[in-house]
Parts: structure tokens; sequence; C-alpha cells
């Protein structure tokens, strides 16, 4: 995690300029485009899209900072480093869902910061007790893809393969898991597969406030992927 932190406070102005341009692009063309003409009950379609981007923002934030773990173990052969050292395969994993969380944590923050400039009008700070289940689903959602990409870059070989987990596991729940609209005007079967998915509850969370069923049910994510992802490390040989 030291280590990790230490790259990022190195590329801190690039890592902060990348995160902008995707949610400044949403904002401008779903916030003040697209949003214009659409109304929900919440309010702005504005304020309502911004919690959906901070999901998909963290998703793919915790997502992509540790799927460079493949390169390390297929072409650089640098895992080696760790596997032999006197650390114990949680603490590799637990450091890096750690710094995982951290860049989600930086650019949650800068999301925010630009939704205000946008005149977002959210409810997010309204009280401690609010501040602190928004920031813990973020955090909880940053566990769960952290722990995605890790088990995607001990499993596969090839950086196609990679690509492939993108397209096929984080495209699909962009755009599905209510992070533009709400899932209840999907079709049944569909809306029966999203609602299983756990961005479609991280969504929710940071929409409409705390749900014990969706808090549980990513309590629950992130503690299965945890687990499998201790275990793909321990099961590589030195």
């Amino acid at each position: 995690m030291w280590r990790d932190g230490t790259v990022l406070r190195r590329r801190l102005k690039k890592f902060i300029f990348s995160r902008l341009v995707t949610p400044l692009l949403y904002l401008v063309a779903f916030g003040w485009g697209l949003g214009r003409s659409i109304t929900v009950e919440s309010g702005t379609y504005l304020d309502f899209l911004v919690p959906g981007i901070i999901a998909l923002n963290t998703m793919n934030v915790s997502y992509m900072g540790i799927v460079p773990i493949h390169a390390e173990r297929v072409y650089h052969k640098s895992l080696e480093e760790y596997l032999i050292a006197p650390i114990s395969p949680s603490a590799y994993v637990v450091g890096k869902i750690g710094s995982s969380i951290i860049r989600a944590l930086i650019s949650t923050v800068l999301i925010l910061s630009v939704a205000f400039f946008f005149g977002a009008e959210l409810n997010f700070f309204s009280d401690a007790l609010r501040t602190s289940e928004f920031f813990s689903v973020v955090m909880l959602n940053s566990i769960i893809f952290a722990g995605i990409g890790f088990c995607a870059a001990m499993r596969v070989q090839t950086y196609e393969e990679v690509a492939q987990v993108n397209t096929y596991v984080l495209v699909p729940m962009s755009f599905l898991c209510g992070t533009f609209f709400q899932t209840d005007r999907l079709p049944e079967v569909v809306r029966f597969v999203v609602d299983i998915l756990p961005l479609t509850h991280t969504s929710n969370l940071l929409r409409y406030g705390f749900d014990s069923t969706s808090f549980l049910i990513l309590i629950f994510y992130a503690v299965i992927l945890f687990l499998l992802a201790r275990r793909d490390f321990k099961n590589i040989s030195p």
C-alpha cells in the first residue's frame, strides 16, 4: 500500500486530470444536455445522475487500479518478490485493495466538487450519519471491484483477456445498473438479473440513502471477493 501510495503521489496530477475527463463529459452530455428535458421525482436529472456517476467512477477506478498486477505476474515477473517475502497473502490483498479505496475516495471528492460547480443540489452531507453512510458505500464498492480486478489479474493470461473482462462484466453494469436511469423501467427478466449485481445496490444506496438489504448485499460481495482474491494469490507458485 505504501508502494502504491508513493506511485500515486508522483503521478497525482495525471491521476486527477484523467479522473475528471469522463465525469465532466457525463455531466455536460447528460446533466446539461439531455438532463434539461428530463425530470425525476427526486428533483432534477442532474441530482439523480451524480450518484450514478460516482458509483460508475469508483467501479472503474478500483478495477483499473488493480488490474496492472496482471502485468507484474505474467510479463514483469515481479510478483514473485511478494510471494517469497515474509508477508501473508491477506496483507498483500489488503494493501492492494486499500490503495484502490484511496484512489476511489480521491476521485469521488473530485466528482462532488465538479457536481457542485454544475449546480447539483445533493443531500449527501445533510448530517454526519448520511455522510458516513455515503463514504462507507463508496468504500464497499471499491472493495468489490478491486476484488474483481484482482481475481481477473490472477487468472487471465493476456491483455486481450483483461479487456474481455471489462467488456463482459464492467460495461454492461455501467449502463444497466441504475447509473443513468431507474432499473424499474427495464423488462422484468433483465431487471431480475440487474438487481442481483452489486453496482445496482451501490447506485441506489448513494442516491436514496441507507437500505439494510442493499448494504448487506454489498458486504457479502466484498467478503466473498476478498476471500477469492486471497485464495488466488496463495495458489500462485513462486
